[in-house]
């Protein structure tokens, strides 16, 4: 039985290059969209956020000395690329989605209309936000925790290369261990670096309780969705 009716789902642009430098590893997110289907058969409606270092780094270079801005918009249109990728692999694998961008590129995507957007998720499709907030200056994971208090998200999951929020960084300290639950204000004071400011505030201030948990364990998604001690829920 699902915990949970709906998620908004953050994935990272990098998550999807597997083991490439940059790019789409094609068995990476064909997996991936495999952990998404698992939870779609329990019923949980699903909304992805997903961002586009993927792509952009491998330009990243020629935007040395580039306008804050521009630079900014470039990343927007490379998540539009990605949640093409991650839909068309999802209409492969026999699902329903749908990609609606905040930047507006009529021709390839729709727009991003609330509304359509809360109907396709009863409908049970998943809905792909992509182009982040439309707006420079805000990352992705500010997008997810945007879309998912839009949404009426009961919570938003970020996938991440680590398991959880640790008390260090696990890489460099041994000893350092997982927290099963924190609270937002518990993370602010020990300078837990969940979410960026923007994001964070976000979802304290909008009561949005949020998961970090790892995309690269598998079945970890779904473990999530049951309820299960997997990851770390950061809530109010």
């Amino acid at each position: 039985m699902a915990a949970y009716k709906r998620i908004l789902l953050k994935l990272s642009g990098e998550a999807l290059m597997g083991d490439d430098a940059y790019g789409i590893n094609r068995a990476t997110i064909v997996r991936m969209v495999k952990e998404i289907q698992e939870v779609t058969a329990l019923g949980t409606q699903v909304a992805v956020v997903i961002g586009g270092g993927n792509i952009f780094r491998g330009v990243a270079g020629g935007s040395v000395g580039m306008d804050r801005a521009t630079a900014d918009y470039m990343g927007m249109l490379a998540t539009v690329m990605n949640s093409l990728a991650l839909a068309d692999t999802m209409r492969q694998e026999g699902m329903t989605a749908r990609v609606m961008s905040a930047i507006s590129i009529d021709q390839v995507v729709e727009p991003y209309v609330r509304p359509k957007a809360l109907q396709y998720l009863e409908e049970g499709k998943v809905v792909v936000f992509g182009g982040g907030t439309g707006n420079p200056f805000f990352t992705t994971d500010t997008a997810a925790a945007l879309r998912g208090a839009e949404i009426g998200a009961e919570v938003m999951l970020k996938a991440t290369k680590v398991d959880g929020v640790y008390t260090a960084d696990p890489k460099k300290d041994p000893t350092a261990t997982r927290y099963s639950k924190i609270t937002f204000d518990e993370a602010l004071i020990k300078n837990l670096q969940v979410l960026d400011a923007t994001a964070f505030a976000l979802c304290r201030d909008q009561n949005l309780p949020l998961k970090v948990f790892s995309i690269f364990k598998p079945g970890a998604l779904k473990r999530v969705v049951l309820g299960e001690d997997e990851g770390t829920l950061v809530h109010v």
